[in-house]
């Protein structure tokens, strides 16, 4: 491995009953996050979100996030001789991302999931066996460069407004 972790753990499960091929894999997060603009795709509509409170920082650099609402979906990972199907609750925000989705902790938790992030897989147990979840680092790499370009512009929209307050 050239880099070693360099890129993300980037995966595709089926959410909901849509494949999304861009699922970030971040156990650092405490949260499962699903973006507004993936829920539209899905066809899923807004008024199927229950209320949430929830308020969290460090998805948008300098801002607080608030959810637009909870859904809980099916998760699946894995094919059809070895799959695993978990119900996650996910928090909905409305902001841009280079993701579909973020699978936090409570994911890792509940899939009993075990990343190896020198190779880019996942591994869970299964019915049938050990599930590998292999990653795609050509996707993984789009999700890098697309991300570093979202957080410049967030970042050059608050550098903006700081002069303009300061400016005369």
């Amino acid at each position: 491995v050239a880099t070693p972790g360099r890129q993300a753990l980037v995966v595709n499960p089926v959410v909901g009953g849509t494949r999304l091929t861009k699922v970030l894999m971040d156990g650092g997060s405490g949260l499962n996050i699903l973006y507004a603009e993936t829920l539209q795709g899905m066809g899923i509509p807004m008024s199927r979100l229950s209320e949430s409170n929830m308020q969290f920082h460090g998805v948008i650099p300098g801002k607080k996030a608030k959810s637009l609402g909870q859904i809980a979906l099916n998760v699946v990972f894995g094919d059809s001789k070895n799959f695993r199907k978990e119900k996650l609750a996910f928090e909905v925000v409305d902001f841009h991302s280079a993701y579909h989705a973020i699978l936090g902790r409570p994911a890792y938790a509940r899939f009993m999931a075990h990343p190896c992030y020198v190779y880019l897989k996942l591994k869970m147990p299964g019915p049938k066996g050990v599930i590998t979840v292999t990653r795609n680092r050509q996707r993984a790499e789009e999700c890098l460069q697309k991300g570093s370009k979202i957080a410049d512009e967030q970042m050059a929209v608050v550098e903006l407004e700081e002069y303009r307050k300061n400016a005369d």
